[in-house]
């Protein structure tokens, strides 16, 4: 007994050292990060290949990342619950949803960059938020249809029970909603950073009315590594990002899946899939309970009794209160009918100055891209539906292979791109095959990450009743694993299908060596217009993408979704 206690007793201390240690760094590098003098001037200065520069440059990079995953995470949870409680927000929201995350990031380009530029002039600030922007719309559409899916599949019966202890909407999302999302949410923060990671290279350096602007990263190094064909640095630095992705998935993801896995729902329990040392050095701190119970509880309690008390009883009290929220709604509905139609005016006025010859060859390349995105596609789910439900199924493939997929899923493929170009086209293969190649790079992980998410988030017991029943082979395919995982399928392959779209401006214009290489798509016009500064065609040929997206998914993806949730649901 005494023997016991000394042990966790050691243990504890052990575990307060190390999170002490830890609360230490993250406050000496807040405070260095803080008292670092920015650039005076928004100039571009040369990027250094020096290997010293490296630890810095990555830590730029990480923290452009974890500044963007914020706003993601702050934008999911605001936006999902809005669409998924709100039926007339949702009719808006949702088809917004599907526009905005298939528009490619240089769309976006010259509005934030000019815009930042402007507000924070003469200083490298300002090109900063544009690249936190930028990435930010790299990640953050996948993390709102994973939560959005989780909260409308909620089973009927626990809505039933959280309305029956007459919990307050904001009790019912923070008990019920988000635990019962958490699983879909958290794997897919894991695809939102390999996302940020793969369009690094286009958020650190990027050009605008033939200015060239470059920010201090490990996606400024590899893209100057890769145009001076500095190959032994690329390497380096893709070691380099490789470390940074190993030491977040030891660090945080694992002990987040590890944490996540608590809510499944299910009657029988089953071995946990994944095991962190992480999370049980933060379980037996005695320092990180301390801060639990003195700092997050209250926090939570007080919380709780503002929106799930407080403020209800508070709108009853002042009846005058929702006369003027009404007002306020209404006001701020017309302020943004307003300004919408005013931009609709501008956009219209702007595009009239096109040809029809020009009109027509957009619409061509967007077919041309269209054609693209579903190969690109067809060969994403062939080989991770299989892959994903493998590695879903065994905690020890899980354990051996995560790690694996996020390397593989964060390196950024547009890095060893200009070098594969260069091999096709020796080959013969050309640049048709190759923007192929490197959608199926952008989006595979999409379909992969989510599927492993639906096939670990199948209760126990169904798999209990599945080995009772003697289910094998196409049979256990039919009957348990592909209802199971269908609706973790079409959130995957609508946040692939955008990713498709997305990658399009990287995988049909490469610069190389001083070369400019080009297929015939909408990805190609949108990099080019976006480049030298021609807005007007580069706003029609966003317009039209976003118009085929918005049919393309209300005529399919809208309609499987809805019957992923009708039918397939656990309730």
């Amino acid at each position: 007994m005494f023997g016991s206690r000394s042990f966790e007793s050691s243990s504890s201390s052990y575990a307060d050292a190390v999170i002490g240690v830890g609360i230490l760094a993250l406050i000496s590098l807040a405070v260095a990060w803080a008292t670092h003098k920015p650039a005076s001037t928004g100039a571009p200065a040369a990027i250094s290949l020096a290997y010293s520069r490296l630890p810095i440059d990555a830590l730029f990079s990480w923290l452009r990342m974890a500044a963007a995953y914020a706003i993601s995470l702050v934008f999911t949870m605001v936006y999902a619950y809005s669409a998924a409680h709100n039926r007339r927000a949702e009719r808006i929201l949702i088809p917004l949803l599907d526009i905005l995350q298939s528009v490619p990031v240089l769309s976006f380009l010259p509005v934030v960059l000019l815009a930042f530029i402007h507000l924070v002039p003469h200083s490298s600030l300002g090109v900063n938020l544009a690249s936190i922007v930028l990435i930010f719309t790299g990640q953050v559409w996948n993390m709102v249809f994973a939560l959005y899916n989780g909260l409308i599949t909620v089973p009927r019966d626990l809505r039933e029970s959280a309305l029956s202890l007459q919990l307050s909407p904001w009790q019912r999302f923070r008990t019920l909603e988000l635990p019962y999302g958490m699983v879909g949410l958290v794997w897919n923060s894991m695809m939102s950073w390999a996302g940020g990671w793969f369009f690094l290279m286009a958020a650190e350096m990027f050009s605008l009315n033939d200015h060239r602007y470059r920010l201090r990263g490990l996606g400024s190094y590899l893209q100057t590594a890769a145009n001076q064909s500095r190959w032994g640095h690329e390497i380096v630095a893709l070691l380099t990002l490789i470390g940074v992705i190993v030491a977040m998935d030891q660090l945080v993801w694992r002990p987040l899946l590890a944490w996540a896995d608590k809510f499944k729902l299910e009657m029988v329990e089953g071995d946990q899939q994944f095991h962190s040392v992480v999370l049980v050095i933060l379980r037996r701190s005695r320092l990180a309970q301390w801060m639990g119970t003195s700092l997050l509880v209250p926090l939570v309690e007080a919380v709780d009794a503002w929106l799930g008390v407080g403020l209800p009883r508070w709108r009853r009290q002042a009846a005058w209160l929702g006369s003027l929220l009404g007002l306020a709604r209404t006001l701020a509905t017309a302020g943004t009918i307003f300004l919408l139609f005013s931009a609709l005016e501008d956009g219209l006025r702007l595009m009239s100055h096109l040809s029809a010859n020009t009109v027509s060859l957009i619409a061509l390349a967007v077919g041309a891209t269209l054609i693209r995105v579903v190969v690109s596609l067809a060969f994403s789910v062939a080989w991770a539906v299989p892959v994903g439900v493998l590695i879903g199924l065994s905690p020890r493939l899980a354990k051996l292979l995560t790690p694996i997929t996020q390397i593989a899923a964060s390196v950024p493929a547009t890095a060893l791109f200009p070098g594969l170009v260069a091999l096709l086209f020796r080959l013969g293969g050309g640049l048709t095959f190759a923007s192929v190649l490197l959608m199926v790079l952008g989006t595979q992980w999409y379909i992969l990450f989510n599927v492993i998410a639906g096939a670990s988030a199948i209760p126990e017991d169904l798999k209990e009743a599945a080995r009772m029943f003697g289910l094998k082979g196409s049979r256990i395919w039919r009957t348990l694993i592909l209802p199971a995982i269908f609706p973790y399928l079409i959130t995957g392959l609508i946040t692939a299908g955008g990713g498709a779209w997305n990658a399009s401006i990287v995988a049909e214009y490469v610069a190389f060596r001083g070369h400019i290489y080009t297929t015939f798509g909408v990805g190609a016009m949108i990099a080019q217009d976006s480049q030298h500064g021609r807005f007007a065609a580069l706003l029609a040929a966003t317009s039209l993408l976003s118009i085929t997206v918005v049919v393309i998914n209300r005529l399919i993806w809208r309609r499987l979704y809805q019957h992923a949730t009708n039918r397939y649901s656990l309730s």
